[in-house]
């Protein structure tokens, strides 16, 4: 029982870490595009996404229950087995999260944990350890939000396009830059209220595993503690995917910026309301590259946008496999 509690008070140590890692791995998704235009400077940005990013995170739970119940059910199983795949899990997750940071690539820290819960799990026993129907709801949500992202952002930006046609473009552009910081803000609370919550999932679900909770209800110090964490991690900043997110996928204006903004706010929150987890990382380059085309296809820079997507794709079997790896590593000592 000592070794239990001793590994799941670990659990708790590295999902406050993975949520501060991801609270600066993915400040640049909120504040990327306002960085870039001059809207904000990087230091006030970040700060305003770190407190948007906690106020978001407090405020919903919906997520967090997804992620405790809908991958693998945390009641099925055994005390010691289902502590040591949950740490397992978050090792794999934030090593690939500090690798994909590092190198200053827009990875999703939503992919690497999703498949890392999955692959510890197979790794304990097996494929049948998945609930398959939320596994699979959880996986489409990935899977199509990129590409309704790509949609949203191109019809917005083709509004916007009709829209100020006839206005003049430094007034336009000038009003657009006020406005970003707007749509920045609203960036960073949809952000706080989707990402943050898959810590407090996990949490949940060690808590379960290790027989101290009977529920998935997320208690009020965990909602707080990974509120905290990424607000945290966030003020620190990812000044390298600012760069990637900001700038390299396309030249932003703007009347850019906030159409992308409002296109992926507008889905992220959508998801959170409707309990599923997506990739911030994921919907907000998606939505870049929307605005993008609708602006004009060849401004893309479509060689930076293959290896984002390639990284999105390999991002689920890596981790996967690398929990899977961890997890048989830390069966030999626990």
């Amino acid at each position: 029982m000592d070794t239990l509690i001793l590994l799941t008070i670990l659990v708790v140590i590295c999902a406050l870490a993975f949520d501060f890692i991801n609270g600066f791995h993915d400040t640049a998704n909120a504040i990327a595009t306002s960085v870039s235009t001059r809207a904000l400077p990087p230091k006030t940005a970040v700060m305003m996404a770190a407190v948007m990013n906690f106020v978001g995170a407090i405020t919903f739970t919906g997520v967090a229950k997804a992620i405790t119940k809908d991958i693998v059910d945390p009641f099925s199983l055994g005390e010691g087995v289902g502590t040591v795949i949950i740490l397992a899990a978050l090792i794999s997750a934030i090593a690939w999260n500090l690798i994909t940071w590092y190198f200053g690539i827009p990875s999703s820290s939503s992919h690497a944990i999703i498949g890392s819960i999955a692959g510890a799990a197979i790794a304990a026993a097996g494929f049948q350890v998945l609930n398959y129907e939320g596994f699979t709801k959880i996986i489409q949500a990935l899977i199509l939000s990129p590409f309704i992202a790509i949609a949203v952002g191109f019809l917005m930006m083709s509004l916007f396009k009709v829209i100020f046609k006839g206005f003049n473009l430094y007034k336009t552009n000038k009003g657009f830059r006020t406005v970003q910081i707007g749509t920045a803000a609203l960036q960073a609370f949809t952000h706080g209220t989707n990402d943050a919550q898959k810590a407090m999932g996990i949490i949940t679900m060690a808590l379960i595993a290790a027989g101290l909770q009977s529920d998935d209800e997320v208690q009020g110090w965990v909602r707080f503690a990974c509120a905290l964490a990424m607000g945290l991690g966030t003020s620190i900043g990812g000044y390298k995917i600012i760069k990637t997110v900001g700038g390299k996928i396309m030249k932003i204006r703007p009347v850019n910026g906030v159409a992308a903004d409002l296109s992926s706010a507008s889905i992220i929150f959508g998801a959170t309301l409707i309990h599923l987890p997506v990739s911030t990382t994921h919907v907000i380059s998606s939505a870049i590259m929307g605005v993008g085309a609708a602006q004009r296809v060849k401004g893309v820079k479509w060689g930076v946008a293959r290896k984002i997507v390639l990284t999105w794709i390999i991002t689920l079997p890596i981790s996967a496999t690398l929990a899977g790896l961890i997890y048989l590593l830390l069966d030999l000592f626990v």
